[in-house]
């Protein structure tokens, strides 16, 4: 392999504190989404359109980075969670396809680039990623999985009879059993990554709506901006947590 495909891995190793920070960063990709198209009324075509744009900025800037940038990658990932909330609400409510075809139509495309993936570059591990190649099929599963977790988790809050509650619930509980997988068991690692990661965009989105939406439909009335706030408050605590965590360990191992 020659030294122009190899790249320093630029994604941030999976520990504890990465998933809290995906399931924040999705969890502000939902109520940040549903601001723009929603309370600003800007709609779901011109909000996917205008999020897609920021999602290609960031990738771009991503993808030029040398080595891995903290803030950079997360933006990247907050980037796919609120273009992904517009791009399922459009497909689902803009183009009338209902949360069901429209999981199954997301569902088709995640497998379809997982697959091939594994078929171009031989594994679909993430720690680390090896060829700027694996990179971009990186983070394109990103943004079908965060897309379609909006899908999936509004087909269990609105469709399903669960609720925002009871899907948030439902959601938790297959990722506390997927927890006890990986600690109890030797199942795939790359399999409970995959599974954890889609699954944490739907725990988000139904999360996402309990906070925003008013106690008539269901949630607790925070609204999309105060929510907004506080996640990405939390966020960014997590981050400047991890990154001061970073630095001590390089101080210390030079």
């Amino acid at each position: 392999m020659s030294n122009s495909s190899n790249i320093l891995s630029k994604v941030a190793h999976v520990t504890f504190a990465f998933w809290v920070m995906k399931i924040c960063a999705t969890t502000l990709g939902e109520t940040a989404g549903d601001l723009l198209s929603m309370t600003l009324n800007v709609g779901y075509s011109l909000a996917s359109a205008i999020l897609l744009g920021v999602f290609a900025l960031t990738l771009a800037l991503q993808l030029r980075a040398k080595s891995f940038h903290p803030v950079l990658y997360w933006t990247v990932i907050l980037s796919t969670s609120t273009a992904g909330t517009t791009i399922s609400d459009w497909m689902d409510r803009t183009l009338g396809l209902g949360y069901a075809t429209g999981s199954m139509i997301l569902i088709s495309l995640l497998l379809t680039t997982l697959v091939v993936w594994r078929a171009v570059e031989g594994n679909l591990s993430v720690d680390p990623i090896q060829t700027r190649r694996a990179e971009l099929f990186y983070w394109t599963a990103i943004l079908f999985s965060n897309t379609l977790g909006t899908a999936a988790g509004d087909f269990l809050a609105d469709s399903s009879g669960l609720g925002f509650g009871g899907g948030a619930l439902l959601i938790g509980s297959a990722l506390a059993v997927i927890l006890g997988l990986f600690w109890f068991t030797q199942t795939n690692r790359v399999l409970l990554f995959w599974l954890a990661f889609v699954l944490t965009r739907p725990f988000g989105a139904t999360f996402g709506d309990l906070l925003t939406k008013t106690p008539d439909k269901g949630g607790l009335g925070f609204g999309t901006i105060g929510s907004s706030l506080v996640l990405a408050a939390l966020l960014a605590g997590f981050l400047v947590w991890t990154i001061r965590k970073e630095r001590k360990l390089l101080v210390a191992n030079p």
